[in-house]
């Protein structure tokens, strides 16, 4: 699904992590490939018959040549785009062989109301499209799957931004015709789709996700055999469910699903019973992801996911598979400024999946090859504590290893923004060997910092990056942390101070002082800063101790100002007694 995000300002950088050395799966930016104004989704295929996956990409083109094909060169690049036209603004397009003549297929939904269907010729070029009977205008997503078992291919589809807010099922004749849509109407808005038969019975299901109000919903539709469908599960959803992936997570042959929640926690899991309900699994945070699919991008025979983050800090997060369910911390690869969508494939023919996703802003396709022999340490987004602004942090570690056969070498290793690089990485790392690079931030003005480490090395053909983040400050807390030891529960201990400087030339305002956390109320501050602090000057924050209940208690005090890398969080901590 492509949902309309609105109103978000939030950053997340995460950099690359370290992979087992039999399960590689690190991700380079290849290359980026024009095609057509905002690109939405992508069909992967070899359409022309020569052994090398290609690309459908449906996109948000308002007249014609909306759908662009490119064909792969078999090294992970492609040649120069294709245009066909299908329908008016395409969004969601999906490739298969409709009339069973060995050639791919294209099935196109779009801002009209019917399916476009494009045949495929044996040459990877396109007839004109044909029309699907009536549907309601502007599908949103449209797919495959045999809907009342007769062993022809019909069509799905959804449509969100119409009065009907419908699942449309087109039983297939087999011949590439479809006959009249028979409609679903749910009771609450479904923003994305997910298919498969959950509870065993030989009739596909639907996995919906959307909301009714403020509500928000997963419910389970199960397939009746002819394309209707009745209500099954129903659990509470998170906000702006995106896209769902469905496969067998934990290896106990039942369908489970993983949902993309743009505006919620990021992926959540649901493990399947096999009966048509679900488990709630975990959640995996990443940030606004539009897209996710599951697939074995390691090699390691187990199912992982991927997603394409929207906004801000934009490309895939990667998250590995235990094989029981869960599934490893994201590693986020840095591709594209806005992706909408995320399909996989082996473009460059080497044996591991690679990962394309469209740039909704640059329209382009972004291709990242699965190069699986560098990877960095920790998982863990490199981000620096507020900094006092012309003063350097402590440095931030992180380890580079080289997972490949081969001694790697190293060209450079540079910094952008203020951050600066050093540590013990030379200009060869030998195989299997890691090195340190060291990173510290030194801010000359208050305000959030981004940069980029960036290595250019042997084993990949693009510039390698780990993405940065820092805040500079004028405003100086000292201590950072306050330990208040023992105390009796039920007493108030004598207080603790924080000094609060102004570091900088101007006054600075106060919008918050406050204690938070899980135990804030057994931490009771007083301050003398009024609402500003002028320019050399100092207020100090008293915070005593009155525990509630026996054992450690924890709390922030949290310093908002606009003095830059607000708020500001001294730790606090004491054990009752």
């Amino acid at each position: 699904m492509v949902p309309v995000v609105e109103g978000l300002v939030v950053l997340v950088l995460v950099l690359s992590s370290a992979f087992p050395p039999l399960a590689l799966a690190q991700f380079e930016t290849r290359g980026q490939f024009r095609a057509q104004e905002s690109p939405f989704s992508i069909a992967v295929g070899d359409f022309n018959h020569d052994g090398k996956l290609d690309m459908a990409v449906a996109t948000g083109a308002t007249s014609t040549d909306n759908v662009v094909i490119l064909f792969g060169l078999g090294d992970g690049t492609f040649r120069k785009p294709v245009y066909y036209t299908a329908g008016i603004g395409s969004v969601s397009i999906t490739a298969v062989d409709l009339n069973q003549d060995g050639n791919l297929d294209l099935a196109v939904a779009s801002h009209k109301g019917y399916i476009s269907i494009l045949f495929g010729n044996s040459d990877g070029t396109f007839q004109p499209e044909i029309q699907s009977p009536p549907v309601p205008t502007f599908e949103q997503y449209v797919t495959t799957g045999d809907f009342n078992g007769d062993g022809k291919l019909d069509l799905i589809a959804l449509s969100l931004n119409n009065p009907c807010k419908c699942i449309s099922v087109l039983m297939g004749n087999g011949d590439g015709t479809f006959q009249d849509a028979v409609i679903t109407r749910p009771s609450f808005a479904v923003f994305t789709i997910g298919v498969g038969d959950f509870n065993g019975d030989g009739k596909l299901d639907l996995a919906t996700a959307g909301q009714f109000g403020t509500q928000k919903y997963v419910n389970i539709l199960l397939g009746n055999g002819d394309g209707k469908f009745h209500r099954g599960a129903s659990y509470p959803g998170e906000g702006s469910p995106a896209s769902i992936a469905i496969a067998d997570f934990n290896g106990d042959g039942e369908l489970d699903m993983a949902i993309a929640n743009s505006q919620g926690i990021g992926v959540r899991v649901w493990m399947g019973n096999g009966d048509g309900t679900f488990q709630r699994g975990a959640d995996y945070p990443t940030a606004f992801p539009t897209w996710v699919i599951a697939a074995d991008l390691n090699g390691d025979g187990k199912i992982d996911l991927a997603a394409a983050n929207f906004l801000f800090s934009s490309g895939a997060t990667v998250f590995l598979g235990n094989g029981d369910g869960t599934f490893q911390a994201g590693t986020f690869y840095s591709a594209s400024d806005e992706p909408r969508s995320l399909a996989v494939g082996d473009f460059n023919g080497d044996g591991k999946p690679d990962l394309a996703l469209t740039d909704y802003l640059r329209d382009d396709i972004v291709v990242l090859l699965n190069t699986g022999t560098v990877s960095f340490s920790p998982t863990t987004a490199m981000v620096f504590p507020a900094q006092l602004v012309n003063s350097g942090s402590p440095p931030q570690t992180v380890t580079l290893t080289n997972a490949a056969a081969t001694h790697l070498n190293i060209s450079s290793i540079s910094a952008s923004g203020p951050f600066h690089v050093d540590g013990t990485c030379d200009k060869s790392v030998g195989a299997g060997a890691s090195c340190n690079i060291q990173v510290r931030f030194e801010p000359e003005e208050m305000g959030a910092a981004n940069g980029l480490i960036t290595i250019r090395d042997s084993a990949s053909s693009k510039p390698q990056v780990i993405q940065v983040s820092g805040a500079g400050t004028v405003i100086g807390l000292s201590p950072r942390s306050l330990s208040f030891g023992e105390q009796e529960v039920g007493s108030t201990s004598d207080p603790l101070m924080v000094t609060v400087k102004n570091h900088g030339g101007a006054p600075v305002t106060f919008s918050t002082i406050a204690t938070d956390g899980p135990n804030a109320s057994n931490f009771i501050q007083t301050n003398n800063c009024n609402v500003q602090l002028s320019p050399g000057s100092s207020c100090i924050i008293r915070i005593r101790f009155t525990p509630n209940k026996p054992g450690e208690r924890t709390a922030t005090l949290n310093v908002g100002d606009n003095g830059g890398g607000s708020p500001q969080m001294v730790s606090l901590s004491g054990i009752g007694d």
